[in-house]
Order: structure tokens, then C-alpha cells, then sequence
């Protein structure tokens, strides 16, 4: 794109795959100038299965951002998640190298390449370097030491990391695509970029993004992220639930859950009717939303379940003072809220996008919140408007030659 303050962003879900043209002005504000949206065949769970089908949804959700935004994309802010997806925290240590013992930028980019030599399985490629928190000689709990005076710089970060295969081939299908990549963002990083306030990151908070094959979370306190996880389950096991129990197709069982569906039963009217469209020829019949509720409640119970004990594993539920944000689709069912609440005993809210400041209206949902917060990501670390940008490599040929450096 020739334009230096428009970029696009590419969310490629486990459902859809959505792409996004952004304009920021001389204020930093940001709007969006044009979308589109495919489903996401050719994956699963976050990984290609499929790589024609892969390519043909991506194209078609560029091609259609293109049409509306009249901007032609070549490169994108892209998001990666799925079960590939592993993180763990690291320390790095270094010292100072200036003579007046004067912290600067370069020290700070020694100690996270101190921080990023940990040992990392051959089959995983590092996707992003966090910093945490800085300390000089004995005085932690530094954001940034640029400046100041020390012998000693340390750091803890935070290391998320991908299968070497599943990053490849998620490249490969950009690459086909003719698209360069700006950055490949971690999207519950890009979640917290237009969900969470300085407040609730400073406090503690969870982020819980309930998409369709797999439900990430993200925990963040003290200003930056802590600790992600992925758990196996998502919102179409819920709709195959509804198809197994109410015997009727998925098609027909998605429009139940979107329509009429709640995530706590005692709050569906059991003399509320609904029509199930039978399936193979049979007759269609009615069921009450009591009953469909009842279906859906067991398998959300779980999926929030199975966060809880994440979170208990990693000992810091003492450390979420701003409680649960919940994200993606499945939050938007009624009574998400209440039963998340139940069971993480823990101020609960859906999630809300903000710091964009026009979104069409088709697109201002929890939904979306991923790929307007890899909009806002791509922003961020962009050049100025008018500055001159570095030509970008394509990702392809950036993995070939990590893995000459590897090998």
C-alpha cells in the first residue's frame, strides 16, 4: 500500500478469517476505511489442513477489503493462534556496556536477546520477546530503563512461541497470496490492545476469548502479559451438542445457539417454543429454550472449567484483582457473564472494543475485537505518517533463514 498511514490487518480465525483497512490520522486516531470476511475453511484449530481452501479464504477476504477500502493491500499485521501456540517466561541478565554506566536503548535489546536465549525445542520458532519488567543492580519494577544509571541490567520476559510447521505453512498461504507481513502478533496480545484498560492491566485480568474450535486465555498484571494457554474446546462443540442432542443439522443447530440459545439454563422461559428443523426428511418439531439451554450450559460449564484450572495451576489468582474479560463469539450468549461468574467467583464482563474510533457498524462486536486489535498493534509499531518504511521480507524467506541460522 502506497499510502503510509493506511495498513490492513488479517485475523485468520478458526472460523472466519477477517481483514481490515485502517487509516490513522495526524491525531492517532484510528478508522477503518474498508473490511472483509470469508470463513475459514482449509484449518482447524488454528492450523492448515487445507492449504488450497486456506489460500482461496484469505484471498477472498482481501479482495473484498480491497473493493471497499479502494486501497490495494500488499502486506498486512496478521495474527496467529491455536493449539501450537506455547509460552513461557524467561530471565535475562547483562551488563551495562557504556563507561558512565548510562543505560541505553542497545543494552535493553541485549538483555532481551539474553532473555530470548533459552532453550526452545528445534520444532518451535519464537514469535514474540515480551518484556515484563526491568531491574538496575537491586531496584526492580522498572518499565523502562533508557536513562538511568546502573552496572547491572536484568529482565523478565515473557516468550510465546509456535510449531515450526503450523508457523510455516500459515506463511506459505500468505505468501500465495502475495502478501508481505509487517508482524505476526500473538492475538491475545492483540486482544488486550482495544479489550483491556491500563487500569485492569496494572490490576490483574484475564482475557478469555471463547472462538470456535479452541478458547485462548491471556493473563496480564503488573502492565504486560503473564501467561497464555489454549484449551481444546470452543464454541462449535457447543453447536455439535445441539446438533447430537436436539438431532438436527449444524447448520440448522448454529442458528438455534445464535438465535435462541442461553449459557444458563434457569434463564431460558421452559413455555418459550422454539422450531428444530429435523434432520434427513424428518418433521420439523418444537422444543422449549429451557431445553436447548440445558444442552448448552453443561458444555460452556466446562469450557470455563477447564480456564479455572489453568488459572489455579499457575497459582495467581491473587493477582486478578480486575477479574475476567470475555471475548469472541461464544461470549455473546445470554447468561456467558453469570455462569463465568459462577465459577471463577470473579467480577466477570464481555468485552467491549475500544480505542478505535470509527467501526462500521457490522463490525463494532466482541466478535471482531481480534483483528481491530491487530489494527491498533500494526499502528503502534509503524513508522510515523510520512516516515519512510523499510522494505519487508517476505516471511517465507525470513523462516528459511532462521532455520539456516538454527542449522
Amino acid at each position: 500500500m502506497a499510502t503510509e498511514n493506511i495498513i490492513a490487518a488479517l485475523d485468520i480465525g478458526t472460523t472466519k478469517i477477517v481483514c481490515l483497512v485502517g487509516e490513522m490520522d495526524d491525531e492517532q486516531r484510528i478508522y477503518v476505511i474498508g473490511h472483509g470476511e470469508a470463513p475459514a475453511e482449509g484449518l482447524k484449530r488454528g492450523i492448515v489442513v487445507d492449504m488450497e481452501k486456506t489460500v482461496g479464504s484469505i484471498r477472498r477476504a482481501v479482495d473484498d477489503a480491497q473493493m471497499i477500502s479502494g486501497t490495494e493491500i500488499d502486506r498486512v499485521t496478521a495474527g496467529i493462534a491455536g493449539e501450537h501456540i506455547r509460552s513461557i517466561n524467561s530471565h535475562g541478565v547483562i551488563a551495562v556496556s557504556r563507561s558512565d554506566q548510562e543505560i541505553t536503548a542497545h543494552d535493553v535489546r541485549r538483555a532481551i536477546d539474553a532473555a530470548r536465549a533459552v532453550a526452545i525445542p528445534v520444532d518451535r520458532e519464537t514469535i514474540h520477546v515480551i518484556p515484563q519488567n526491568f531491574s538496575v543492580d537491586d531496584q526492580g519494577g522498572i518499565k523502562d530503563p533508557v536513562g538511568m544509571s546502573g552496572v547491572r541490567l536484568e529482565l523478565e520476559a515473557h516468550i510465546v512461541t509456535a510449531s515450526v510447521t503450523s508457523a510455516k505453512n500459515i506463511y506459505r498461504a500468505l505468501e500465495r497470496c502475495h502478501l508481505s507481513v509487517d508482524h505476526m502478533v500473538l492475538e491475545s496480545l492483540a486482544l488486550s490492545q482495544v479489550l483491556l484498560t491500563d487500569s485492569e492491566l496494572e490490576l490483574g485480568v484475564i482475557v478469555v476469548d471463547v472462538g470456535g474450535d479452541i478458547t485462548n486465555m491471556s493473563v496480564f498484571y503488573d502492565g504486560a502479559i503473564r501467561y497464555t494457554g489454549v484449551i481444546s474446546l470452543g464454541a462449535k462443540n457447543v453447536t455439535s451438542d445441539i446438533a447430537i442432542g436436539l438431532r438436527t443439522s449444524v447448520d440448522q443447530a448454529e442458528r438455534l445457539k445464535t438465535t435462541h440459545g442461553a449459557a444458563v439454563a434457569s434463564m431460558a422461559d421452559p413455555e418459550e417454543m422454539v422450531t428444530v428443523a429435523g434432520a434427513v426428511g424428518r418433521p420439523d418439531r418444537e422444543v422449549s429454550r429451557n431445553v436447548l439451554a440445558s444442552i448448552i450450559e453443561p458444555r460452556m460449564e466446562e469450557i470455563f472449567s477447564l480456564v479455572m484450572r489453568e488459572i489455579k495451576k499457575v497459582g495467581i489468582t491473587d493477582r486478578l484483582a480486575a477479574g475476567i474479560v470475555l471475548a469472541g463469539g461464544g461470549s455473546l450468549l445470554p447468561g456467558a457473564v453469570e455462569l463465568a461468574e459462577q465459577i471463577f467467583d470473579m467480577q466477570v464482563r464481555t468485552g467491549r472494543i475500544e480505542r478505535i474510533e470509527h467501526i462500521p457498524d457490522e463490525l463494532d462486536s466482541v466478535r471482531y475485537a481480534t483483528v481491530h486489535g491487530l489494527l491498533r498493534y500494526g499502528f503502534q509499531h509503524e513508522p510515523l505518517p510520512g516516515g519512510k518504511r523499510g522494505r519487508v521480507r517476505s516471511l517465507l524467506k525470513r523462516f528459511e533463514n532462521w532455520i539456516t541460522r538454527r542449522f
